[in-house]
């Protein structure tokens, strides 16, 4: 900072012989042009912060102004109130002599947050209760702050569970389904029905149509309930949109198994996300890749996919496993890796050497 102070003094030094030569017409138009400047500059920042020299060296060149000149150059009402405010609290700040409130272990802290996460609809009350019954004496001011921090809502609202608490609960009985479509290089469209099973991720592709008539799709579901086979049992609701392919005799078929129906709301696909983002996977994968030439080029391709999508491609759900494929044990020996390509080298398949 001093060095500063210095260089600043040290350039104005060389800049006064070039002022004192120049005429005295020059210095007021520079006087006001600077004056302006100094006027709009005011206007944009509210308030100047001078380092310690740029204060320095401005006190030092005020001294040189008639005193009327020298009012609200340097120093403002707002200056000498801040510094009359820190005048202050430097005579009547004194240094804590004894230790305050201890601070909350952190292992406090981190079973607070475990037993927030693990039942959503407990309160900081509630949570505080279950620390006592657990030997943990913690107030529920303190549970509310570290809640409060984290970004919980320390009083959620028991009204119910929503609706992503609702599938994660009951996703070993739940089936999702879509159709999705596909364009032909003709143009023609074709209809692809696909079933999801939310446990798992595990998906059964039913059938491909150009027409998806009310007894074709009623047939699909009872050959989906033929090859869940003793599954079926297990499974409680299944999750459709209101498309009008879905029919009364569609619907007849889950309900003769005891499979209640769940209508997602219009235009919100985010209440069959599982679904939806299977069939955005497709597209991606697959379908945007591809041509498809016919209805039967479409079902080997799609036959395929849920081949490689069942039985080999990782999902961040199943802590990266497939539905039909578990994942080995760690080793730390070096492998050599083989690669298995699909559809004509469109879809990779990485596996170990035996």
């Amino acid at each position: 900072m001093a060095l500063r102070l210095i260089y600043l003094i040290f350039i104005r030094l060389l800049d006064a012989p070039a002022l004192f030569l120049r005429s005295d017409v020059s210095k007021d138009a520079e006087i006001l042009v600077l004056r302006h400047q100094l006027a709009v500059l005011r206007r944009q920042v509210t308030r100047p912060k001078p380092s310690w020299a740029d204060s320095a060296l401005i006190s030092a060149l005020v001294r040189l102004l008639p005193k009327p000149r020298r009012i609200g150059l340097l120093i403002t009402p707002d200056t000498l109130l801040r510094w009359h405010a820190d005048l202050v609290k430097r005579r009547w700040t004194y240094k804590r002599t004894t230790p305050g409130r201890p601070p909350t272990r952190p292992t406090i802290r981190a079973l607070v947050l475990r037993l927030a996460a693990e039942n959503p609809t407990w309160g900081y009350r509630r949570i505080a209760g279950e620390l006592a019954g657990l030997g943990r004496k913690v107030g529920a001011s303190t549970v509310w702050r570290i809640l409060h921090e984290t970004g919980i809502d320390p009083a959620p609202d028991k009204s119910g569970p929503s609706w992503e608490e609702f599938l994660r609960a009951q996703a070993s009985g739940i089936l999702a389904c879509d159709f999705f479509h596909a364009d032909t290089i003709t143009l023609a469209r074709l209809y692809c029905f696909a079933v999801v099973e939310h446990a798992n991720r595990r998906v059964h592709v039913l059938g491909v149509t150009p027409n998806p008539t009310a007894g074709r799709v009623a047939q699909q579901a009872r050959n989906l309930m033929l090859n869940l086979g003793d599954r079926a049992a297990d499974v409680t609701f299944l999750i459709r949109d209101r498309d009008a392919k879905f029919t009364a005799m569609f619907d007849e078929v889950f309900r003769a198994a005891g499979i209640r129906i769940v209508l997602t709301a219009p235009q919100v696909p985010r209440m069959n996300a599982i679904m939806e983002r299977w069939v955005g996977s497709v597209r991606r994968e697959l379908l945007d890749r591809i041509l498809i030439m016919n209805a039967r080029h479409l079902r080997k391709v799609i036959a395929e996919y849920a081949a490689y999508f069942n039985g080999h491609r990782p999902h961040r759900a199943l802590d990266h496993a497939s539905p039909l494929r578990a994942l080995p044990d760690p080793v730390d020996a070096d492998i050599k890796v083989i690669r298995r390509d699909r559809l004509g080298g469109l879809l990779h398949e990485y596996s170990e050497v035996a």
